[in-house]
């Protein structure tokens, strides 16, 4: 049974108006866009603040057409309990922005950038730093490494966009035919797809994906994390033998959700992280 170290102390300043469900959180600006500003919401313990801490990363799902921060927020006060700076990330999507998968992985991309870059300030160890996202959430946490390109002209290119561990919940991994995205990507959703373009020197990688999704298929991960394997890169697939897609969301957000299994991936997710970042 998981055991948190619960903690009394929250953020007692906050840069802005949080939505509901994220008291606690520090909401910072990180970009401007055409559209609209794009915030974090940062979520930071007493441990975090005695010394650097690692950081986590979670973006939201919704087709990059839609999607909310509160998707991972208890997931994210589960890290902020265990000493962890935990920040959630919004994005541009197309419902709300008008823009494509491109403008997400930009997005991604820059806001590891911002954190990179006031790491002193977030008391955050810029070398243990990890992205989090569920189906194309997962998607653009995965492309901040694996993608090369797709990054914002006014972004510092000094500064890294490259986490250094993948928590990957029913990532879309294939954008093609065979995956999704493509009947809405077009012409170029060859290349947003993640799987071709494995290299070595990847990041350690844990992938949580339900066998009977019918939305990213299970065979599109299966051929992920081979093709990971093949080129000498760490990569566990853990199997939900019969659950669709989505089953990884908390009571909380998706209250159909089962509890046990929530326990299970946020478990097995602490115990993946600390094993890579040695805690």
């Amino acid at each position: 049974m998981l055991i948190l170290r619960v903690l009394s102390l929250l953020n007692a300043s906050l840069l802005g108006d949080v939505p509901a469900g994220l008291e606690g959180a520090r909401e910072v600006v990180y970009k401007q866009t055409p559209t609209r500003p794009l915030s974090l919401y940062v979520l930071t313990s007493a441990q975090a603040a005695a010394r650097p801490a690692p950081a986590i990363f979670f973006f939201f799902g919704g087709g990059w057409a839609s999607g909310t921060v509160l998707q991972f927020a208890a997931q994210a006060r589960a890290f902020r309990d265990l000493g962890y700076v935990a920040v959630l990330v919004d994005y541009r999507v197309r419902r709300r922005d008008g823009t494509a998968p491109f403008e997400a992985v930009a997005d991604a991309k820059s806001a590891i950038r911002w954190m990179r870059e006031n790491a002193e300030k977030w008391h955050v160890d810029p070398h243990r730093v990890a992205a989090a996202g569920g189906s194309a959430g997962g998607h653009i946490a995965a492309a901040t490494v694996i993608l090369e390109g797709f990054d914002d002209p006014q972004d510092k290119p000094r500064l890294s966009a490259r986490p250094d561990a993948l928590l990957l919940f029913n990532p879309v991994v294939d954008t093609t035919e065979s995956g999704y995205g493509a009947a809405f990507i077009g012409s170029r959703a060859a290349e947003l797809s993640l799987t071709p373009q494995i290299r070595r020197g990847l990041p350690p990688t844990i992938v949580f994906h339900g066998t009977a999704d019918r939305t990213v298929p299970y065979a599109n991960v299966v051929a992920f994390a081979r093709r990971m394997e093949a080129q000498a890169n760490r990569c566990e697939l853990v199997p939900f033998p019969g659950e669709d897609h989505g089953f990884f969301n908390s009571p909380a957000f998706r209250p159909s959700n089962s509890t046990a299994t929530y326990r299970t991936i946020l478990e097995q997710s602490i115990k993946f992280l600390a094993s890579v970042f040695r805690q």
